[in-house]
């Protein structure tokens, strides 16, 4: 539990980014009055949100199991990532409105200059702290520490379109391009939280390994492949950070107890030196039965093991 709990740390550094950075977009924002800035600072907003329900979550995910969660609590980074995501969605409308007001009723910017260094110091502060969440994240199977730091990143490239458009305004004193970048920051921050909302659901609704991990998995059990032994039925999931296997090992009907057990034993223990933090169900059947192969419905694929039924 404790590697785990240590993972808090880092939704600590995010929120502390995102106070930090608030305060300066919006003294960008005040300094220039550019709507443009607005709409960075106001996204700012949601990562601060976004950190706070992160580390709510993180430090639910990392309970171990208990009697009403025998499987654990990691899908708790699942409902992080969702929350970010619909909150994601509420401040690019407020985004996309400020926008088309602006457009209607344009304004000439003020002190960009000053007002742009301050952004730009912002961006370089997410960045930063992007790189390490992402990196934390990944290394420790952390969806909700990569959503926020994939969340940061966007967020620095949302500055760095926000920035090039006042410069333009600036150069141009076409004040109704400022209006239109903002239009297509909120477009982009739809765009982020849309696939935000797309994994949360993928991991809420028991979404299969990747393909590269299901192949793994599948040559693994391959491996073990004889005329007596085989297996169907793989199915994958993954929850959090941890990741579930199950697959059916069919073996002569005359094999002892014993005998069947071992060898299940020796394919979980291959199998989870193969894959990290994998949990392992192998279910034995005797390979004569038919009703060894009546489980799963047809058009469900069970894996690329071949295997044509009862001998």
């Amino acid at each position: 539990m404790s590697s785990r709990a240590n993972l808090t740390k880092f939704a600590w550094l995010s929120i502390a980014a995102a106070l930090v950075t608030i305060a300066l977009k919006v003294t960008a924002w005040r300094i220039t009055g550019s709507v443009g800035l607005l709409s960075d600072a106001a996204e700012s907003l949601v990562n601060l949100a976004a950190a706070i329900i992160a580390l709510y979550a993180l430090t639910v995910a990392a309970r171990p199991a208990d009697r009403s969660h025998q499987f654990g609590h990691t899908k708790a980074e699942y409902f992080s990532a969702a929350a970010e995501g619909q909150m994601i969605f509420v401040a690019a409308i407020v985004i996309l409105w400020t926008s088309v007001d602006r457009f209607l009723h344009p304004q000439p910017l003020e002190n960009v200059g000053i007002g742009l260094v301050v952004s730009v110091g912002a961006s370089v502060i997410n960045a930063a702290v992007a790189f390490v969440l992402l990196r934390a994240g990944r290394a420790h199977r952390s969806m909700t520490l990569v959503a926020d730091g994939k969340h940061l990143m966007t967020d620095v490239w949302t500055s760095v379109g926000v920035v090039v458009g006042v410069l333009v305004v600036a150069l141009t004193g076409i004040d109704r391009l400022d209006p239109v970048i903002a239009f297509l920051v909120g477009l982009n921050i739809i765009w982020t939280g849309w696939k935000l909302l797309a994994e949360s659901f993928s991991g809420l609704m028991d979404g299969s390994l990747p393909a590269a991990e299901n192949a793994q998995i599948a040559a693994v059990l391959e491996r073990f492949v004889t005329a007596d032994v085989h297996f169907h039925e793989l199915r994958t999931r993954e929850s959090g950070h941890q990741r579930f296997a199950q697959a059916h090992l069919l073996v002569p009907g005359a094999w002892s107890v014993t005998q069947a057990h071992d060898l299940a034993e020796e394919v979980e223990e291959a199998l989870r030196a193969e894959v990290e933090e994998l949990q392992v169900i192998i279910h034995v059947e005797p390979r004569e039965d038919p009703r060894a192969y009546e489980d799963l419905p047809a058009e469900v694929p069970v894996s690329r093991i071949p295997f044509d039924g009862p001998r």
